[in-house]
């Protein structure tokens, strides 16, 4: 496994818009020194990463301006990740491969600050869900703030005037923004996981362990025949509810089976069920 590095820090001085990226390379959501951020290091290695805010990362992939895009989908502690709604709006892009990752978060402070100095903690918003337990038991009278990533959170400590304050990030991140970890390992294990969908133009071939993504759009009258022709077609091995957007009869479902779109039962369910459209077939790794 690659960490971050000063290769990182040049890819985080990248603008954060599309202008000056290129087809080859692979965009996350930055800044540099994100949960995102190592996944792509680990999965690509640490040249060809591009940095980009949410909504030029989407616009890139739309453009294809980029070959590929990382984006966290699901957590094993709050289910679905506030960019899963973003991947269903994509027409034309496709889920090409996930990666589940066990995450330990650190408490990132500038040189110096000690713990009972810190009156506000930074993190993304699922970050501060998966870490809540930890910060009710040990700091229950901090700040929590928002941020965009944890990278976000991490560079504002590091650029911040106020010295009570601290980020939950990846140790990498320390590194980046000359940061101190005091307390690390926070909620780590394999309760706490987050699955990253790698985002693409092409669905790799069948590599004879495959999971297929699907969304299934129907109003109430009409699920339960869906179900039941999805079940005489593939093994289900997750359902994600997303809001229908339309009406209060109509749902969203994504969900996951096993096999590939290219196998004959999941190919015809696509060809004779309008209600049902592939996001993706990958290799699947859990």
């Amino acid at each position: 496994m690659k960490t971050l590095s000063l290769c990182a820090v040049t890819m985080a001085t990248l603008a954060m818009g599309v202008s000056s990226i290129t087809s080859a390379q692979i965009a996350y959501l930055g800044p540099a020194g994100s949960w995102t951020h190592q996944a792509c290091m680990d999965l690509f290695g640490d040249t060809n990463l591009v940095a980009l805010d949410r909504q030029a990362l989407f616009k890139a992939l739309r453009a294809k301006t980029v070959a590929k895009a990382c984006v966290p989908a699901t957590t094993s502690v709050v289910g679905a990740t506030p960019y899963l709604d973003d991947v269903l709006a994509l027409e034309t892009v496709h889920v090409v491969g996930e990666y589940p990752k066990a995450l330990g978060y650190s408490l990132l402070v500038k040189p110096g600050t000690r713990k009972e100095d810190i009156r506000t903690v930074l993190a993304h918003p699922v970050a501060l869900e998966e870490v809540k337990p930890w910060l009710d038991l040990e700091m229950p009278d901090v700040e929590r703030q928002p941020a965009a990533s944890g990278g976000a959170a991490a560079k504002s400590v590091a650029e911040g005037a106020a010295s009570g304050m601290a980020a939950m990030g990846p140790p990498g991140a320390a590194r980046l923004y000359g940061l101190t970890s005091i307390v690390s390992g926070i909620e780590e294990g394999p309760h706490n996981t987050t699955r990253w969908w790698v985002l693409g133009h092409a669905i790799p071939a069948p590599s004879g362990h495959d999971k297929t993504t699907l969304l299934l759009t129907v109003d109430e009258e009409g699920f339960q025949r869906s179900l039941q022709a999805l079940a005489q077609s593939a093994r289900v091995l997750a359902v994600y509810e997303r809001p229908g957007k339309q009406s209060l009869d109509g749902h969203r479902y994504v969900i996951d089976v096993v096999g590939h779109a290219s196998q004959p039962e999941i190919a015809r369910l696509l060809a004779d069920r309008a209600e049902f459209r592939l996001l993706g077939s990958y290799p699947r790794r859990y």
